[in-house]
């Protein structure tokens, strides 16, 4: 069983830059690859960023890239995720998710929100334009 705890979302102005937080308890943390994903007032949650067990290697959603950063730390239990030059289009509540297996296979990267297993309550990102 994985919990995990978002936190760092809040009001911005766009332009503005945020890191948000993911804490994961549990001893199994390196275990699980991974992913942060938002859902928009109205909109379905969908995919942003993913990150492997390790952290050598990351996938992104195409309008993210370079905007968005994904990062872990296997010691501290915290996978981030590192905004910039934030737009209105960002605000969303943003959930960090855990897959008790790798992120990718066969050339496939897993950013299916049901090849998730575990999910965070999410934390409120507000743009300001």
């Amino acid at each position: 069983q994985v919990e995990l705890l978002e936190s760092g979302g809040g009001l911005v102005q766009a332009g503005d830059s945020l890191r948000l937080s993911c804490a994961a308890s549990g001893r199994t943390f390196s275990n699980n690859a991974m992913g942060w994903f938002r859902q928009a007032p109205g909109k379905e949650r969908q995919f942003v960023a993913a990150i492997s067990r390790s952290g050598d290697i990351t996938f992104y959603e195409d309008s993210v890239k370079g905007r968005f950063t994904i990062s872990r730390d296997n010691a501290k239990n915290t996978v981030y995720l590192q905004i910039d030059s934030l737009k209105a289009e960002d605000t969303a509540v943003y959930y960090c998710a855990a897959r008790r297996s790798e992120l990718f296979r066969g050339g496939r990267f897993y950013i299916k929100l049901n090849e998730y297993d575990y999910w965070g309550q999410g934390t409120q990102v507000t743009v300001s334009s």
